[in-house]
């Protein structure tokens, strides 16, 4: 059986920082892309970063470039997100979610192209 399991999520400081995991079981993720998405009450649920399976490619929202990275451990199954210089408005829960194409892709931000989805982890970021 399929599971994507989020964890690491918080309260975090203004300007301090979180690490997300990203945890698959049940099948292979080593040909997945991992696409990590995030929705804030009342707003679209938003990409914010992938890495595709092979090469490592990385893509960024322009809201996190610079503050966010994302990486993979193939042996582990598991990816990650470490989170810097956090922001009140990076206040939303984050979704992982996995894309056999395997390569992100300018379109990687789009919901639709991923196959499975963790139940996500709630961020906040206050003072």
């Amino acid at each position: 059986q399929v599971h994507v399991v989020e964890s690491g999520g918080g309260l975090g400081q203004p300007g301090g920082s979180l690490r997300l995991s990203c945890a698959a079981s049940g099948f292979t993720t080593d040909y997945y892309a991992i696409g990590w998405f995030r929705q804030a009450p009342g707003k679209e649920r938003e990409g914010v970063s992938c890495i595709s399976a092979s090469d490592g490619n990385t893509w960024y929202a322009d809201s996190v470039k610079g503050r966010f990275t994302v990486s993979r451990d193939n042996a582990r199954h598991t990816a990650y997100l470490q989170m810097n210089s956090l922001k009140p408005e990076d206040t939303a829960v984050y979704y992982c979610a996995t894309d056999y194409n395997g390569q992100c892709g300018s379109r990687w931000f789009l919901p639709d192209r991923y196959d499975y989805w963790g139940q996500g982890t709630q961020v906040t970021v206050s003072s």
